[in-house]
């Protein structure tokens, strides 16, 4: 007896082994400043705090809850903007769970929940409900086929990416091979969402389909990705066809959006990593302004502003601690963005990122109207 009880408190004690606990919460805080420096005129100067909380409870083998939170505090030259508050605390989701709990003096402190979600899993099936992510993309870069979850390329700071208000229901049906099914609703009914995904898999490359209705479009699509001679490659397409003429007074049509993409690893003492994209949009949306489209939510439809854009980056180690990467992008209306950015692990809870970005182009192109650099340095604690 005595033998059965020493072996049962050795046990408790290996890795791996101990009784699992029934909830986890980690996060991180963050403070970045950024400058900018637009040609002609004045630079202005950014702080932003954000602190993050991401939390799960088991209340058995088979349901979760989670639950995840930023906490962003901005002050600076741009916070001073009229309607910058607003723009900050907007929540396109079903559920309003943004609020600005301050916004005066050049100061905005704002909470958001986005992810707020209940998961149930018993053997093949899956149910989602609340706000979490469905991620549809198959790239890395532009995803037509993320219909419920865009963001944009330039969104470094946010990596969790945004949640929808959505129900899904999932069933594997073999290897690799997995049918999705999604109803995310709006205030205004015309804007609701569904769709149904199968995702299989043929001689070692993913590939799937799907069909259903974003917003104000019908929407077909298919993606795929795989590997040639140990080059990832991967593509998606997607046929968006309005379900009415026109709204709010802007006329609607027909839209095709396809982005091919590949990258390479070199591997070495320098970890060298190339990737390159192409995205075509057969009739794209050109934004009021520059400012507009690099900040407020993105659609599969509007991933870009032109026909053709262009994406390559290179990366590299320095050290074990240290990585560079230097990126571009092109538009064929002129518009260019290239950047750069160093990540240093000073600790193990501890990262340091500097960032530059450049947007620029010719006079009459959307990022050459409004040419600017921007500085952006971060430090951050995880936990």
């Amino acid at each position: 007896m005595l033998a059965a009880v020493v072996s049962v408190s050795v046990m408790a004690q290996v890795p791996g082994l101990e009784p699992e606990q029934d909830w986890d919460l980690n996060g991180y805080l963050k403070y970045m400043a950024t400058a900018t420096f637009p040609d002609g005129q004045s630079s202005s100067l950014d702080h932003l705090v954000h602190q993050r909380f991401n939390f799960e409870y088991r209340f058995n083998s088979d349901v979760r809850f989670n639950v995840g939170m930023r906490n962003r505090l901005l002050f600076g030259d741009t916070a001073e903007t009229p309607g910058f508050g607003q723009l900050v605390g907007f929540d396109p989701g079903y559920m309003d769970l943004s609020t600005n709990w301050l916004d005066k003096r050049g100061v905005v402190g704002t909470t958001q929940l986005d992810r707020l979600y209940l998961t149930w899993q018993h053997q093949d099936w899956q149910l989602q409900t609340g706000r979490f992510r469905v991620n549809w993309g198959m790239t890395t870069l532009w995803n037509p086929n993320d219909i419920f979850n865009s963001y944009s390329i330039y969104d470094f700071d946010y990596e969790e990416r945004s949640g929808s208000d959505a129900v899904m229901i999932s069933r594997k049906l073999g290897f690799a091979s997995t049918v999705d099914v999604v109803y995310s609703p709006s205030q205004d009914s015309e804007l609701e969402s569904y769709a149904g995904r199968y995702m299989f898999n043929r001689q070692g490359w993913d590939m799937q389909l799907l069909v259903g209705k974003s917003g104000l479009d019908d929407v077909i699509g298919a993606g795929f990705a795989g590997d040639i001679q140990g080059a990832g490659i991967r593509g998606e397409v997607s046929w968006f066809d309005p379900v009415r003429d026109g709204w709010q007074g802007e006329s609607l049509e027909s839209s095709s959006v396809a982005s091919v993409e590949a990258d390479y690893s070199f591997g070495g003492k320098h970890n060298w990593m190339t990737r390159g994209a192409i995205l075509h949009i057969s009739n794209p949306k050109e934004p009021l302004n520059a400012l507009l489209f690099l900040n407020l939510p993105l659609t599969a439809r509007t991933l870009s502003f032109t026909k053709l854009s262009w994406y390559a980056d290179a990366g590299f180690d320095i050290s074990s601690l240290s990585r560079m990467t230097f990126s571009a992008t092109y538009y064929d209306d002129g518009s260019f963005f290239i950047g750069a950015n160093n990540t240093y692990s000073l600790a193990d809870d501890w990262q340091m990122l500097t960032v530059i970005q450049r947007f620029d182009g010719s006079s009459d192109s959307l990022f050459g109207q409004t040419a600017n650099t921007q500085l952006f340095w971060q430090m951050r604690w995880s936990f």
